[in-house]
């Protein structure tokens, strides 16, 4: 980039402004030192801000700082960081969840009380500004070489119509041959269904009446008593369960088919929460029927939330089993069955439908659920979207509905190989729904191959692109320390200042309220370019403040007083002492982000009306466009100058 040239001049900037040539033995040490003091000194100055930006980092008191995992945007202002156990074994053996709380206003921290590791769950914002998060982790991975206990899936039958039967968690299972193994979590198997089967003669006289008895059926995962392959079960296998007596002995037992050494994955939890804003805290609600670890949550058009993928209470990926939530009865019921990768990229469209833009995180087999398309929901059908360049690179890869969403064009960005695989791509791509046969275009490529970038809508209806690595978690030290501008309009790059901290896996950007954008995380495989140091992950946290700020703040478009929520007809009314300022307006979706997914973020075109006092807006009654919730509303100037953003409520 040109205006990273700078970083290799012979000068430097010395006391009283000299700038002398370097030279002698010592020359390269120096000259690395004089080119980032130079450095250092021309990104300070106002106008390279003004062209490109600048970042700052967060002065975050010790006992704030956190494993950043998932961040999402609250309707107060503030931001919701969550580590839960942070990828980190010690704190999930220890129970050490964590969630954060941050102020960008007056840069505050709070401690929040975090009932459930949400490690790796999902999440979405809900109607009332409430959000909801679900899934995460109950047992973390381990690889082999590392299981020295035999564990599997053990299926709990009960054939007893009259009562549940709860197994908790330590129970022995001992199979016909006298093993024994231990379930690691508490399981509640619910009583078995009667039906009464109804058959006629040829005459058309019923039949007598028989009774068909369906097992209940829970799952849970085993792991075995003693060490080592002796354990070892491939063959399926009746297992009696010890302390249950009377009836209950007779009725309840378990099944398991394949208990091995092999590597176990991560399990995910059931758990289910709505975080409330305004408390501060989380409230539990039902949960979940399916255990979830790398879901996506996806808001529909009426509301309700759609769970999708994960890996289950044994650590396989759900074969489809998808489940929706309804937050006026905070109950779940069954969704669509379709299968998808974890953390698939599923943005809601004008047409009620989904967009599956490809892009996913971890775990799935690379020739299953990968390619792109729209999937409607109501009638589960799935249509492909091809033209798609390196359509085996699509994990680890960024998207979003571009701006403004009335335009319906969706944008992927990068992505690697499936796994651990060294494949990235510099790869962009656009596909516009507005076309009667949709297909992917090709759009400017990113400076290199980049996995894990993280992608942002700006007020000015630019998108703002920043970090990622070339490599798996940042391994051999290819973090990628740029940042970008994509124009939708020009469908080109522009240039940004570059950002201090790289950022790969567990990391996460999003747009404050004030126009600002902040980065937070960062989980490297190794910390050097040899790979033989352990990674750090990276608990600071940085902020981009965009040129746009950097212009003469007197003309900056400001938005007064204005109602909490959009009328019957849409409409909102907000004072403004210079209306003569403000060009257009945005209703911007406040984000949920984690692995490079937001599925959340979107930015709508406003109507816009003016008079000597005041600007109203006028927001599309169509609720696939903008699913009800709380917005940011901000107005822009003829530059794209943005005003600070007003939350306002959509029914």
């Amino acid at each position: 980039m040109a205006h990273r040239s700078s970083k290799r001049t012979k000068k430097t900037l010395l006391g009283g402004g000299a700038i002398v040539l370097l030279a002698g033995l010592n020359a390269p040490a120096a000259l690395s030192f004089a080119t980032e003091q130079y450095h250092a000194w021309e990104i300070a100055q106002p106008d390279y801000m003004a062209r490109y930006g600048a970042w700052h980092g967060v002065d975050i008191p010790k006992e704030y700082r956190t494993n950043a995992i998932h961040a999402a945007l609250l309707h107060t202002g503030k931001v919701l960081i969550i580590a839960g156990s942070g990828n980190k074994q010690d704190h999930f053996d220890a129970g050490t969840f964590d969630t954060v709380l941050w102020n960008p206003k007056d840069n505050s921290f709070k401690k929040i009380p975090t009932p459930e590791d949400f490690f790796c769950g999902g999440h979405a914002q809900l109607p009332d500004g409430k959000l909801l998060v679900a899934g995460g982790t109950a047992r973390y991975e381990l690889l082999d070489g590392e299981v020295k206990r035999a564990g599997g899936g053990m299926r709990v039958k009960n054939e007893s119509p009259d009562k549940a039967v709860t197994v908790k968690k330590g129970t022995k299972f001992r199979s016909p041959s006298g093993v024994e193994y231990l379930s690691k979590f508490t399981v509640t198997v619910p009583r078995a269904k009667r039906e009464v089967e109804l058959s006629y003669y040829d005459t058309g006289q019923a039949k007598p009446q028989k009774t068909k008895t369906t097992a209940g059926e829970a799952r849970v995962f085993v792991e075995a008593v003693a060490e080592g392959p002796q354990s070892v079960s491939t063959d399926r296998a009746q297992y009696e369960i010890e302390g249950l007596s009377g009836k209950d002995a007779d009725n309840v037992y378990g099944l398991a088919e394949k208990i091995t050494l092999d590597k176990q994955d991560f399990q995910g939890i059931r758990a289910a929460y709505e975080f409330d804003p305004k408390a501060e805290k989380y409230i539990p609600v039902a949960p979940m029927k399916e255990a979830r670890w790398y879901p996506t949550l996806t808001t529909l058009q009426d509301g309700r939330v759609l769970a999708v993928s994960g890996l289950d209470d044994v650590g396989a990926i759900l074969a489809g089993d998808n489940e929706i939530y309804d937050p006026k009865t905070k109950q779940w019921s069954k969704g669509p069955f379709r299968y998808f990768p974890t953390y698939p990229s599923l943005f809601l469209t004008k047409s009620g439908k989904l967009f599956y833009s490809g892009a996913n995180a971890g775990y799935g087999p690379a020739d299953k659920g990968r390619e792109p398309g729209l999937w409607d929901v109501e009638k589960n059908t799935f249509t492909k979207i091809g033209g798609l360049n390196a359509g085996d690179q699509l994990e680890t890869a960024s998207s979003l509905l571009l701006p403004p969403a009335q335009d319906q064009r969706f944008m992927l960005l990068g992505g690697g190989g499936v796994g651990e695989s060294k494949k990235a791509t510099p790869r962009t791509a656009v596909v516009d729904l507005k076309q009667q046969n949709p297909l992917f275009k090709s759009g400017p490529e990113l400076p290199q191959g980049t996995r894990y970038l993280n992608s942002v809508i700006m007020p000015d209806d630019s998108v703002f692109t920043t970090g990622g690595s070339s490599d798996y978690r940042g391994r051999g030290g290819s973090n990628i320390f740029r940042a970008q501008f994509y124009d939708p309009r020009a469908n080109v790059f522009r240039e940004a200042a570059d950002p201090v901290i790289g950022r790969n896996y567990h990391s996460e950007a999003l747009l404050l309220p004030d126009g600002r954008v902040a980065t937070f995380g960062s989980d490297s495989l190794f910390g050097d370019k040899d790979n033989t140091k352990l990674g750090k992950f990276e608990q600071r946290m940085e902020v981009y403040t965009p040129p746009y700020l950097y212009r003469d703040k007197n003309k900056r478009p400001a938005l007064g007083d204005g109602p909490e929520a959009a009328a019957g007809d849409g409409r909102a009314t907000f004072r403004t002492d210079h209306p003569e300022r403000v060009a257009k307006a945005r209703l911007m979706r406040p984000s949920a982000v984690t692995h490079t997914t937001d599925v959340e973020q979107r930015s709508i075109e406003l109507g816009l009306t003016k008079d000597r006092t005041s600007v109203t807006i006028t927001v599309p009654k169509d609720r696939a466009l903008v699913p009800p919730g709380w917005y940011m509303v901000f107005v822009t100037d003829q530059e794209g100058t943005p005003s600070e953003a007003k939350w306002l409520r959509v029914d």
